[in-house]
């Protein structure tokens, strides 16, 4: 008899070969990854400051209109005296005869539990 040992029962090619590529798709997965990853980063990066310019945007377009309200404000101011006359019985609660003057106010915040609010 042989003294050698048979090597019938040794693993079959194809399960090395399987391993290896899973063993290359793996590391292609990876480098795709390695690569993908500043893109995505600055992706991201990119849509903040975009949303941050829309922001800005309509800030821009409030402050806009609250300049436009004051010009206006100042051109009645300057040019309009009835408009300053209005404004200033307005400011000195003042009326004239025979005129009704309706004032609605804010409602007044609730107090706190536990806090006394006096009447007066």
């Amino acid at each position: 008899m042989n003294d050698y040992a048979d090597f019938s029962d040794r693993p079959q090619p194809d399960f090395w070969r399987s391993l290896n590529r899973l063993l290359v798709t793996l590391i292609f997965f990876a480098a795709i990854l390695l690569i993908a990853y500043p893109f995505v980063i600055e992706l991201k990066k990119q849509r903040e400051d975009d949303a941050r310019i829309e922001q800005l945007k309509a800030e821009i377009q409030k402050q806009k209109e609250i300049l436009a309200q004051h010009m206006r404000e100042v051109e009645l101011l300057k040019n309009d005296p009835a408009y300053i006359e209005t404004i200033a019985r307005d400011r000195l609660d003042l009326m004239k005869r025979d005129e009704t003057v309706y004032r609605i106010e804010n409602a007044r915040p609730a107090p706190a539990p536990g806090t006394f609010h006096r009447n007066n």
